[in-house]
């Protein structure tokens, strides 16, 4: 019977992934919505707290795959970045400020009314301004869009990505302080962590093209080669606890800058990008709980409605400014929706660094699992609604 346990316990991983992959290709085919909505539902009906089939926590190896696959997904949205664009167009970056501060602003204050700690309300509040590249990447990616709202779709994502992994940083080191004397150092330690990973993601960038020059076949060898670097890219962010977001975000733009051009069959980092996706949402979603969700189910549903009531506003306010209509604006403000497998990493990592904040953030557990299903599906509708999909 141990044996058998031992077996049935190796199996689970690769079970649940090829479970969600049918789930996630058939549901796709009978309903039309994006797959990895599918591969969530899947992870968390077979996560430890509900069905049971997956371990306790997927420490290690997992958690790394998962960074892994992360990181493959930022590394293609970095290269995706036109600074340049937002040199010549500061109204969008003011826009991308205004409505990551005033979703922090608005969800602080209702964690507050809910009854929530300083602490716990900012770092509630810190994660709500992020929005989950993965998942917006992923659905653009699946239905070939694009334009206006899915460039700035892309763009917002990842400035959201960095300004919440710096306020994220900052109030995860007052936790561990515990004192507001220790400002000026949680600060400084999250902007050197943040230097650092860009650093090291820069360098990653002008080595790599460089290495593909020199063995003169760039169309062959870029996908292994890019893919590989982002694999140990992310391992040395890991081991030296760095950020492996910035890192993985700034090697794809320092890529891009680079001159090394991806087609379109390196989307996705093909048959290995789509086979770690599918695990990145499982992995995801089998770490939450139904009991947190019931017991944060209130607190969410505020959540989740002011973070698109103000993500929605403060990017359409700057609409005409940043040369778009308000319909785009709106548009673009829905489709950042998405949240939740950027949020459950960083709360891992926290975690791995000794800050466990589940009981503090059990709300977070349902604004994930609402965005989890409902983040993929408002991205696919809003860029259909805005004709940027040539599917729809």
């Amino acid at each position: 019977m141990p044996e058998l346990l031992t077996i049935l316990t190796n199996l689970s991983w690769p079970v649940a992934i090829c479970l969600a992959w049918l789930a996630g290709e058939f549901g796709h085919r009978l309903t039309g919505l994006p797959k990895i909505t599918f591969y969530g539902i899947v992870g968390f009906i077979l996560a430890s707290s509900q069905v049971g089939v997956l371990p306790v926590r997927g420490d290690g190896p997992v958690l790394l795959l998962a960074d892994v696959a992360f990181g493959l997904i930022l590394c293609e949205l970095g290269y995706r970045i036109n600074l340049r664009w937002l040199r010549t167009n500061p109204w969008f970056g003011v826009a991308g400020l205004a409505e990551a501060a005033l979703t922090f602003v608005a969800v602080y204050f209702i964690a507050m009314a809910f009854g929530s700690s300083v602490m716990a309300a900012m770092m509630l509040a810190s994660l709500a301004m992020s929005t989950s590249p993965a998942t917006v990447l992923l659905v653009v990616n699946e239905l070939r869009s694009s334009g206006q709202v899915t460039e700035r779709v892309l763009h917002l994502s990842a400035l959201n990505c960095v300004l919440a992994v710096f306020t994220f940083n900052i109030i995860v080191g007052f936790w561990i302080f515990n004192t507001s004397d220790d400002i000026g150092d949680a600060i400084l330690s999250s902007m050197a962590a943040l230097a650092i990973s860009a650093a090291t993601g820069a360098f990653f960038g002008v080595a790599v093209p460089a290495l593909l020059r020199r063995l003169g076949n760039v169309s062959q060898d870029a996908t292994v080669a890019f893919a590989l670097a982002v694999i140990l890219l992310v391992t040395i962010s890991y081991t030296a606890q760095l950020s492996p977001v910035v890192a993985t975000l700034v090697f794809g733009l320092t890529a891009r800058h680079r001159r090394i051009a991806f087609s379109q069959a390196q989307r996705n980092f093909g048959a290995l990008g789509e086979l770690l996706t599918v695990l990145l949402f499982v992995y995801a979603a089998s770490l939450l709980d139904w009991r947190d969700i019931a017991a944060g189910g209130a607190l969410a549903l505020a959540v989740v409605a002011v973070r698109l009531a103000t993500k929605t506003l403060g990017v359409a306010a700057f609409s005409h400014l940043s040369g778009i209509s308000w319909k785009k604006g709106v548009l673009t403000g829905l489709a950042l929706a998405p949240a939740s497998v950027f949020v459950i990493l960083l709360l891992e990592h926290a975690r791995q660094r000794g800050v466990h904040v589940a009981g503090e953030l059990t709300a977070m557990a349902a604004v994930i699992i609402m965005l989890e299903i409902l983040g993929p599906i408002i991205v696919q509708r809003a860029l259909m609604v805005a004709k940027e999909a040539p599917e729809s």
